[in-house]
C-alpha cells in the first residue's frame, strides 16, 4: 500500500498549470502517525506534531487568505476500504489557486512543513473548483 504525504513532482506540475486566479477547495483527509517521525528524533505523537504545523502556518494560510470552511470528524466508512480510517477532515478555502501556492512556496512555510511530514501516515489532498449546478445528486 502507498502511503501519500506529499505530491508527486508531475502533480504538482499539474497544480501549477491550473487557472491562478480562480477560488479552490482543498479537501484534506489526514492518517496521522501513532508516534511522530521527526528526523531531528523529537518525541511527539502524530497529532501533536500536525498541531504544531498548523500553529506554525496559521498565520500564513490566513495571510494568503485561507479559511477552513468545514471539518468533520471521521465516523464509518460507508464506501470504501473497511480498514482505511481518517483522523482528520476538513475543506480549506483559498481565495484563488495562486494564494495557494505562494502559502507552499512562502520561506516559514517550507521551515514548518517538516511537521505536516513527520505527523502524517497517509493522506489525500483534492484540489477542487465550486459548482453551480443544481441542487441535487445530477447537477
Amino acid at each position: 500500500m502507498s502511503n501519500y504525504i506529499d505530491p508527486e513532482r508531475d502533480q504538482f506540475d499539474a497544480f501549477k498549470e491550473l487557472p491562478r486566479d480562480k477560488p479552490i477547495m482543498m479537501l484534506n483527509l489526514l492518517c496521522f502517525r501513532e508516534k511522530a517521525a521527526y528526523e531531528d528524533g523529537r518525541e511527539a505523537t502524530g497529532a501533536e506534531a500536525y498541531a504544531a504545523y498548523g500553529s506554525e502556518t496559521s498565520p500564513i494560510f490566513r495571510r494568503v487568505g485561507g479559511e477552513i470552511i468545514w471539518r468533520g470528524k471521521p465516523e464509518l466508512m460507508v464506501i470504501g476500504p473497511k480498514d482505511k480510517h481518517w483522523d482528520m477532515i476538513f475543506v480549506a478555502r483559498y481565495p484563488t489557486a495562486g494564494a495557494f501556492l505562494e502559502m507552499v512556496t512562502d520561506p516559514d512555510y517550507r521551515i514548518a512543513v517538516k511537521h505536516r511530514q513527520a505527523a502524517v501516515k497517509d493522506s489525500r489532498l483534492i484540489c477542487t473548483t465550486e459548482s453551480v449546478e443544481g441542487g441535487d445528486f445530477s447537477g
